[in-house]
């Protein structure tokens, strides 16, 4: 009997499957595509007709500094596989079968982590499928306790073992947090918006308790937490805070010219930024007033009336950001760098959408949802040196605090 490994999953993924030439983008253009040692040299071994395409393409990774890594495939000049054929088919697959894919071949777009032994899976939004799968679903996303063959592979991004840190680790309540965030999120007795705010609140409050070794009060934190959200103290709080759409436009536009100078390489997102633009009348020559008075009435006339109906789709964003980053220690110990992180994202995707509805007006529609936050996440969220400029424009600038974040959050 074939042994199985125990495995924590969110209910689409148990649906995935790739739809290889039917997708509308490809996984093997626009980024770097990494070979891992053993698979090399499964290339190194190869008889076939395919072994000149591999020895002219796979080349060492010299900058490579583990094993996932030791190889890459040399793109064309327009950015795409070299083995990659005419239907969109991957050659390596057809001719050598399936166990010749590199780790990131075999398992794109899942994410793999291990939690307390506990493989856990998911899907990153680069892929258009798993956007359909994992965003547009009314009812919200659910995780199912499974078991999956230890023969299947998995690429492990980040491992977290919270049972044998020192007793003074926020780590120690890591489920708690993650726990805590996914219902908060998910609580629609408040819009998304408020949603985000009282966890803001929540992580800058958490955020001291760790910097003076208070973290034991976290539970207490939760609990008093839990009972403001099923009281009626939030709304008082969220009332008080301005919509400052101006501002808005000044950081988004910071963030997206820093983008803009790196060169963007997926043309579905140029096709989104484009329609983002033209539909706030974005031009170099209009005031920042200028393009926030269009900004604000694009979202008041179209986006407003259309999220009312969809939120949950932006819902399910964040519930799977924050699943599939191990939020909020998924990148160290600083919890509320870590909740700005993610509102950027949010604020970014919301940003472009609200153009883009603006331009496609009463036409606009979940298609152009999907297609925006997938070519968002292959241009944006799969690059970790713009991610770091991001974090430093916005240090730089003084605008990582709770304030700024709500202001960004907030548009009406």
């Amino acid at each position: 009997m074939a042994k199985t490994r125990a495995m924590l999953v969110p209910a689409y993924m148990q649906q995935f499957s790739c739809i290889g030439s039917a997708c509308e983008d490809t996984c093997c253009a626009g980024w770097q595509v990494a070979v891992d040692r053993n698979t090399y040299k499964k290339y190194n071994k190869v008889h076939s007709d395919l072994k000149p395409f591999l020895d002219s393409h796979v080349k060492r990774n010299r900058s490579s500094k583990g094993d996932e890594d030791y190889a890459k495939i040399a793109l064309k000049s327009d950015m795409i596989c070299p083995m990659l054929n005419e239907e969109k088919l991957c050659s390596i697959q057809l001719k050598l079968g399936e166990s010749y894919l590199s780790n990131v071949c075999s398992t794109y777009p899942r994410v793999s982590n291990i939690v307390n032994g506990i493989l856990e899976k998911s899907a990153t939004m680069s892929c258009p499928e798993a956007v359909r799968l994992a965003l547009l679903n009314p009812e919200g996303i659910e995780f199912n306790e499974t078991e999956e063959s230890t023969d299947i592979r998995n690429a492990v991004k980040k491992q977290l073992n919270t049972s044998d840190v020192p007793q003074n680790q926020i780590e120690l309540f890591f489920w708690e947090l993650r726990i805590f965030s996914i219902q908060v999120l998910q609580n629609r007795k408040y819009s998304l918006a408020e949603r985000l705010i009282i966890l803001g609140m929540f992580y800058q409050n958490t955020e001291k308790l760790i910097n003076t070794d208070h973290i034991f009060e976290v539970p207490q934190l939760i609990a008093t937490y839990t009972a403001l959200l099923g009281g009626q103290g939030v709304s008082d709080i969220l009332s008080e805070i301005p919509t400052l759409s101006t501002i808005q436009m000044e950081l988004l536009k910071n963030l997206v010219d820093t983008r803009v100078i790196k060169g963007i390489r997926s043309q579905r997102y140029i096709d989104c930024l484009g329609e983002f633009m033209y539909g706030i009348n974005y031009t170099k020559e209009s005031s920042v007033e200028e393009i926030s008075r269009r900004y604000q009435a694009a979202y008041n006339d179209y986006y407003k009336p259309f999220m009312e109906q969809h939120e949950y789709v932006l819902e399910n964003y964040l519930v799977n950001y924050v699943y599939m980053r191990l939020f909020p220690l998924g990148s160290g110990n600083n919890v509320f760098e870590e909740y700005i992180m993610m509102v950027i994202h949010y604020a970014m995707i919301k940003m472009h959408l609200i153009g883009m509805a603006g331009y496609h007006k009463k036409d606009f529609s979940l298609n152009h949802v999907v297609k925006l936050i997938q070519s968002f996440a292959k241009t944006i969220e799969h690059n970790s040196l713009y991610l770091r400029e991001v974090r430093e424009l916005l240090r730089k600038n003084e605008y990582n605090s709770m304030a700024y974040m709500a202001i960004l959050i907030k548009n009406n």
